[in-house]
C-alpha cells in the first residue's frame, strides 16, 4: 500500500562495522514509527472528499467547508487505521522484503502491542467525529474501514479483485464528501473516479511487478496472476475510461454545463504526465511520493483547482 520512502532505520552491522551497502541513520523513535506506520504522506488520496464541496459551488460556505474538513479528518484516521492493519498483518512478508523491510513494524521500531492499540483506537475517533457530520458520512466511514480490513486479510491477493476494492474505496471518498456538504455526485464524476482509482491501482501493480522481476523478490502473492502485458493492457483501458468520462462529465457539468471542458487539458496532462514517470523514468514511488516529488503534476494540479474555481466561483 506503500513505497517506502529513503527514511530508513539503522542496519545492524557484524563485527561492529556498517554495512556499506545500507543506509545508515539514526533509529526512530516509537511516536516517529508510529507516525510513519500511519502513512500521512498517503492521506492526499484523501482529497477526493472534497470533490463535493468544490463541485457543487458550495467552496464559499463556511460550514459546509467545515463538515467537508471533518469528513476528510475522518478519512485520514480509519487509512491509517487501515495501514496498522495491514502491516500487523504483513509483517514477516514485509521483513522479506528489500524496501518494506525497513517499515517500524518490520524493522521492531514498534511493538505489534502497541500497533494493536493504536489501530482500533484511530478507527473510534474516526468514526465518531464521522457521525459528527452525519449518519450516512459515519456509515461510510465505517464501510471504508471494514472493506480496508477485509482487503489486507485477502481481497488483496485476488487478482482484479484487489484493484476493484481500491477503486470502491475512492468512490466512498467522494461519495462521504458528498452527503457531507448535502450535495449530489454526478454518476460521470462517480464513473470517473472510480476508473482514476483502477488506474493508479494497476499502474501501482505494475510498478511492485517491475520492482520483484528486477530485485528477484516475491513478497506479493497477487503479482504471480499479473503479468506485465496484462497490466499494460489494464492501465491502456483504465486511461481511456479515466479521460473519457472525464470528458463526459464536464459537457454535463451540473452547474455551469461545457465550460468545464476548459478542466480537460491539466487533467489529461497529469495523467500522460504521471504514465511517463511510471513507465520512461521507471518511477517506482507511491502516488502520493509521485504527486509530491514532481513539478509536473503539480503544476497540472494547480492549473485544474486554478481554471475549476475560476469557472465554478467567479465567472459562474
Amino acid at each position: 500500500m506503500e513505497t517506502i520512502t529513503s527514511e530508513q532505520p539503522t542496519v545492524p552491522a557484524e563485527a561492529g562495522q556498517a554495512d556499506a551497502r545500507e543506509p545508515v541513520v539514526p533509529r526512530r523513535s516509537p511516536l516517529r514509527a508510529a507516525i510513519k506506520t500511519g502513512r500521512p504522506k498517503e492521506w492526499i488520496k484523501n482529497v477526493f472528499v472534497f470533490a463535493g464541496l468544490l463541485f457543487s459551488g458550495k467552496f464559499n460556505q463556511s460550514h459546509e467547508v467545515l463538515e467537508a474538513f471533518i469528513t476528510f479528518v475522518a478519512f485520514c484516521l480509519i487509512s491509517s487505521a487501515g495501514y496498522f492493519v495491514n502491516d500487523l498483518i504483513d509483517v514477516e512478508l514485509d521483513r522479506k522484503h528489500p524496501k518494506k523491510r525497513f517499515r517500524p513494524l518490520a524493522a521492531r521500531e514498534l511493538s505489534e502491542s502497541t500497533a494493536k492499540a493504536i489501530a482500533p483506537a484511530l478507527a473510534v475517533v474516526a468514526i465518531a467525529i464521522a457521525f459528527v457530520v452525519n449518519w450516512q458520512v459515519g456509515l461510510m466511514v465505517v464501510g471504508y474501514g471494514i472493506a480496508q480490513v477485509a482487503y489486507s486479510l485477502g481481497l488483496k491477493q485476488i487478482v482484479i479483485i484487489d484493484v476493484m476494492t481500491l477503486a470502491g474505496l475512492f468512490i466512498l471518498r467522494v461519495a462521504a464528501g458528498a452527503s457531507a456538504v448535502d450535495a449530489h455526485a454526478s454518476e460521470w464524476l462517480i464513473l470517473c473516479t472510480g476508473f482514476l482509482a483502477a488506474f493508479l491501482g494497476f499502474t501501482k501493480r505494475r510498478q511492485e511487478a517491475v520492482s520483484e522481476l528486477h530485485e528477484g523478490t516475491s513478497t506479493r502473492p497477487v503479482l504471480e496472476h499479473y503479468s506485465l502485458p496484462f497490466l499494460d493492457q489494464m492501465v491502456s483501458l483504465v486511461t481511456t475510461g479515466t479521460v473519457i468520462s472525464y470528458a463526459i462529465y464536464t459537457v454535463n457539468s451540473p452547474l455551469i454545463g461545457n465550460q468545464m471542458m476548459l478542466t480537460i487539458p491539466p487533467v489529461v496532462y497529469g495523467i500522460f504526465r504521471y504514465l511517463y514517470l511510471i513507465y520512461d523514468r521507471s518511477d517506482d514511488r507511491s502516488m502520493a511520493q509521485i504527486v509530491a516529488g514532481d513539478r509536473g503534476i503539480q503544476a497540472a494540479g494547480a492549473a485544474y483547482a486554478l481554471v475549476a474555481f475560476l469557472l465554478l466561483y467567479v465567472f459562474n
